[in-house]
C-alpha cells in the first residue's frame, strides 16, 4: 500500500483544521487502512486521529513523523461520512474534528470483537414496496414520490402530513420501497418516544434484525453496538435521534427527517449543526432522496420549495377537511361577546369548556396544552394585567415552585436576576397586587378536577413522566408543549390555553414554533365528522391562529419566508452570530466586514457574572450566495485567533435559532 497516510488529528484548533502526513511503518502497513482510528504524535504528545486516505508521497518537505498505533482495525469513518464532516465544517465555520466526534460514538472493544453477521445480502427477500401506497396515495404527488424511490430516483419533497396520520407507517414504507432497491434509508426524529414509533413501524415492515434504532438513551456500549451493524451493513434502515444523520450507511437512498422545526434537531455543541441541513447536504453529496415532513412546515423547508429543489407533497383541501377537526379561536364579533362577555378575560371561556363536555359526554378524553410547567410560573399586575417586572432588571416575576416553611406561598422573586420582590409595585398603573398571568400545568390540573368532578385528569411533562400513551374513555389530559400522549381511538378535543405566552417570547421563530406546538396538538383530535374540536384560547384575527382554523402551514410558512426576506433574517440570508469579550469580537467582526458582511450590533449580552468582563453579541449578514464565503471567513479568523493562542473564547454560529 502507498506509504504515506495522510491523518485528521482529533485537536480541535481551528488552526491545525486539516490533513497532517504521517510514514506508516511495516508492520502496520496491513491494519492502516482508510478510516481505522490510529495513535500519532503530535506537538511532543500522542494524540487520537483518523486516517484518511494513503498516498504515495508528502507534501511535507521534512521527515514524517510514524503511526505509533492502530487502535483498532475497524473502519470506523467511512469516505462518506469523512466527506460530509468536511462539509458541515465548513458550512457552520467549524473544526473537522469537532464534527468527526458527533459523527462517530466513542470506541467499545467488547462491541468490536463481537463477530458480525455479514452484510445484508442483495438476493435476500426484500420488503414489499407498494403494499402500502393507500397511505401515500392521499396525496396527489404521494405515489409518485413512492414510485421515484421504488425506481432510484434521487426525489426532493417536503411533505405536509395530514391530521391523524399515520406518520411512522408512512415512513415505513418509504423506507421499504427504497430498500427494495438494495439500497439504505435513513429516518431521523426529534426524540426517544419518535423514536420508538417509528422503529415499530419498520420492525413491522423488516422484522427486528431489519432495521437500527440509534439514539443516546441506549448508553454507550448498546448504541456503538448498534452503530458497527450499520458500519458493517447488516441493515439498510436506520431510525434515530439527532446524531443518527451521520450514521455510515452505505449507498443511501433515503435520508428524511421527520419534525425539522423541533429544537431537538440542532446540536447544542459546536459547530451547532441542524439535522434537516446535514441531510440536505449528504442527500446531495450521495445523490439520495430527500424528505422533510411534518405537520407544520418551517421557513427553510418553505425555501426548500420555493426554489425548486423540492417538491410539496400535500393533500387537496377536500381530503384536509374531512381529516381535521374544527378548530375554533376567540371572536370579536359583536354576537361572540354578548354569548360570553368573560371570553376575553377568563382563561378558559365557556367555549372551551363546551367542547371538553361534549368530548367526554361522547367517551372521549380531552388534551389541554398548558405552555409553562409548575403551579404559577409568571405573576401580573392585578388592575392593568401588565407583566409583573423585577425593580432591579426588569425580568418577570414568578412565584416558588414549593410553599414556605409555614405552608404559605413564597415571596415572588425574578425568573432572571434571582431577587425577591418583598413590596411589588406596577411601573404603569401603580397597583400593589399580583395574580397568576400563566397558570402552569400543575395549577391547571387542580382547576380541571374541580371543574369536571368524577373525571380523571392526568399530567404530561412539565416536571411529570411524559405519558406514552392514553386509553380510549373520558378523562382529562394536561400536557405541556411536546408531551402530548397519543389517545386510543383520538381525542375528543383539544384545548390550547395561554396562547399569548408562547407568541409572546423575544424569539425570530416565535410565530412558526407557536403553530407547530398547535398543530401538533390538534393533529391527535378526531376529524370533526366525529365531533372533533380544537379551541386556541387567542385572537381569531392573528395570522398563526388562522393559519391553524384553516389548517393551512404551507401559507403561513410562505408568509413567514415573505416576511424575513423583507427585513434580512434567516433563511432569506445567512447570518451568524459573534458572541464573546468585546475586543475579540470587534477583531473577528472587522474580518467580516472587510469582507461585505453587514453587521447589526454589538450589544451587551445580558446575565453576566458579577466579576466578570462583559460581553457582546454581534450579528453578521451576508446573502445567501455568499454564506460559505462568510462561515470561511469567520473560520479564517478563529484560526488566527487560536494560532496566536488567544485567552479569550469567542462563540461563533452560523444561522442562529434566535436573533433579538
Amino acid at each position: 500500500m502507498a506509504p504515506v497516510a495522510r491523518v485528521a488529528v482529533d485537536v480541535p484548533l481551528a488552526h491545525l483544521d486539516r490533513p497532517f502526513d504521517y510514514g506508516v511503518p511495516t508492520h502496520l502497513d496491513e491494519a492502516a487502512v482508510p478510516g481505522v482510528r490510529l495513535r500519532v504524535r503530535f506537538a511532543g504528545r500522542l494524540v487520537d486521529g483518523f486516517l484518511l486516505e494513503r498516498v504515495e508521497e508528502s507534501g511535507h518537505g521534512g521527515t514524517l513523523a510514524w503511526v505509533e498505533k492502530v487502535v483498532s482495525p475497524e473502519p470506523v469513518l467511512t469516505a462518506e461520512v469523512a466527506a460530509l464532516c468536511r462539509a458541515v465544517a465548513d458550512r457552520y465555520a467549524g473544526v473537522f474534528a469537532d464534527v468527526v466526534r458527533l459523527a462517530v460514538p466513542p470506541r467499545h472493544a467488547r462491541a468490536e470483537a463481537r463477530r458480525a453477521t455479514g452484510p445484508a445480502d442483495e438476493n435476500d427477500e426484500a420488503p414489499p414496496a407498494g403494499d402500502g401506497g393507500a397511505g401515500w396515495a392521499r396525496y396527489p404527488r404521494g405515489s409518485a414520490f413512492l414510485s421515484a424511490l421504488g425506481a432510484g430516483r434521487a426525489a426532493h419533497a417536503v411533505w405536509q402530513v395530514l391530521p391523524g396520520e399515520q406518520w411512522a407507517a408512512r415512513l415505513a414504507e418509504a423506507a421499504a420501497a427504497t430498500a427494495a432497491t438494495g439500497r439504505g434509508a435513513l429516518l431521523v426524529v426529534p426524540d426517544q418516544r419518535d423514536v420508538d414509533t417509528l422503529h415499530a413501524a419498520c420492525a413491522a415492515r423488516f422484522g427486528d434484525d431489519g432495521v437500527v434504532a440509534l439514539s443516546a438513551d441506549l448508553g454507550p456500549a448498546e448504541r456503538y453496538r448498534r452503530w458497527l451493524r450499520v458500519l458493517r451493513g447488516e441493515v439498510r434502515v436506520v431510525v434515530g435521534t439527532r446524531s443518527a444523520a451521520f450514521a455510515p450507511l452505505a449507498d443511501l437512498g433515503l435520508v428524511a427527517v421527520w419534525d425539522d422545526g423541533d429544537d431537538s434537531h440542532s446540536e447544542p455543541r459546536a459547530p451547532y449543526p441542524q439535522v434537516r441541513d446535514v441531510l440536505v447536504l449528504r442527500a446531495h453529496a450521495a445523490g439520495a432522496a430527500l424528505l422533510v415532513a411534518g405537520y407544520a412546515r418551517t421557513a427553510e423547508a418553505q425555501l426548500l420549495v420555493e426554489s425548486g429543489w423540492a417538491n410539496e407533497i400535500v393533500a387537496g383541501r377536500g381530503t384536509l377537511r374531512a381529516a381535521m377537526p374544527r378548530v375554533t379561536a376567540l371572536e370579536d364579533t359583536a354576537g361572540a361577546v354578548a354569548r360570553d362577555p368573560d371570553a376575553r378575560v377568563a382563561r378558559i371561556p365557556a367555549i372551551a369548556f363546551e367542547a371538553a363536555r361534549a368530548a367526554l359526554k361522547a367517551g372521549r378524553p380531552v388534551l389541554v396544552q398548558v405552555p409553562r410547567a409548575g403551579y404559577v410560573p409568571w405573576l401580573s399586575c392585578s388592575r392593568c394585567r401588565e407583566s409583573a417586572r423585577c425593580r432591579h432588571c426588569a425580568g418577570p416575576l414568578a412565584l416558588p415552585s414549593g410553599a414556605g416553611a409555614d405552608g404559605a406561598p413564597g415571596l415572588p422573586h425574578c425568573r432572571w436576576c434571582g431577587r425577591v420582590e418583598s413590596s411589588y409595585r406596577c411601573g404603569g398603573c401603580g397597583g400593589r397586587a399580583l395574580r397568576a398571568s400563566v397558570t402552569g400545568s400543575r395549577r391547571t390540573a387542580e382547576e380541571l378536577g374541580r371543574a369536571f368532578p368524577g373525571v380523571g385528569v392526568r399530567q404530561s411533562g412539565g416536571g411529570t413522566d411524559v405519558l406514552a400513551g392514553v386509553d380510549a374513555g373520558p378523562g382529562i389530559v394536561v400536557a405541556t408543549p411536546g408531551a402530548e400522549p397519543p389517545a386510543e381511538g383520538g381525542y375528543g378535543a383539544a384545548l390550547l390555553l395561554d396562547g399569548w405566552a408562547m407568541l409572546s417570547r423575544p424569539d425570530l421563530r416565535v410565530a412558526e414554533e407557536t403553530l407547530r406546538r398547535w398543530l401538533a396538538a390538534a393533529a391527535l383530535v378526531v376529524p370533526h365528522g366525529d365531533g372533533g374540536r380544537v379551541v386556541v384560547v387567542e385572537e381569531a384575527g392573528l395570522p398563526v391562529v388562522q393559519a391553524l382554523v384553516r389548517w393551512d402551514p404551507a401559507g403561513h410558512a410562505a408568509a413567514e419566508l415573505a416576511a424575513r426576506a423583507e427585513v434580512g433574517f434567516p433563511p432569506a440570508v445567512r447570518m451568524a452570530s459573534v458572541e464573546g469579550p468585546a475586543a475579540a469580537v470587534a477583531e473577528i467582526v472587522d474580518a467580516a466586514e472587510r469582507d461585505g458582511a453587514e453587521v447589526l450590533g454589538p450589544v451587551e449580552i445580558e446575565g453576566a457574572t458579577p466579576g466578570e468582563e462583559p460581553k457582546e453579541r454581534a450579528l453578521l449578514r451576508v446573502p445567501r450566495a455568499r454564506g460559505r464565503a462568510l462561515a470561511a471567513t469567520l473560520a479564517a479568523a478563529q484560526a488566527t485567533r487560536s494560532a496566536r493562542k488567544a485567552a479569550d473564547p469567542v462563540r461563533v454560529r452560523m444561522d442562529p435559532l434566535q436573533v433579538d
